[in-house]
């Protein structure tokens, strides 16, 4: 999956240097990430090569006590683009 084209201008994002945590499913397992960028309606998250992201999941960022809903938008290798849907309170299962 590759960037969209830019026809739309992007709101400009925060450089953030975060680590958050993808949670996939019901079955509420979790990867690592890393957040390089934030905005109100997007991010840029950095993943493992072969870490698997779902098309939709919630990412749980400690430093800010919140999860956001996200929608994956792009993948070039390790990096990854995504639209913020929502937001929701830490998840009370989640341990972190």
């Amino acid at each position: 999956m590759s960037k969209p084209d830019d026809k739309q201008p992007r709101k400009h994002r925060n450089r953030v240097l975060k680590q958050g945590s993808i949670i996939r499913g019901v079955s509420h397992s979790e990867a690592v990430c890393l957040i390089r960028n934030m905005s109100e309606t997007g991010a840029e998250l950095k993943v493992g090569i072969d870490q698997e992201v779902p098309e939709e999941f919630l990412l749980y960022v400690r430093h800010d006590g919140k999860a956001y809903r996200c929608k994956r938008c792009w993948r070039e290798g390790t990096r990854i683009g995504v639209e913020i849907t929502g937001i929701e309170a830490k998840p009370n299962w989640h341990y972190g």
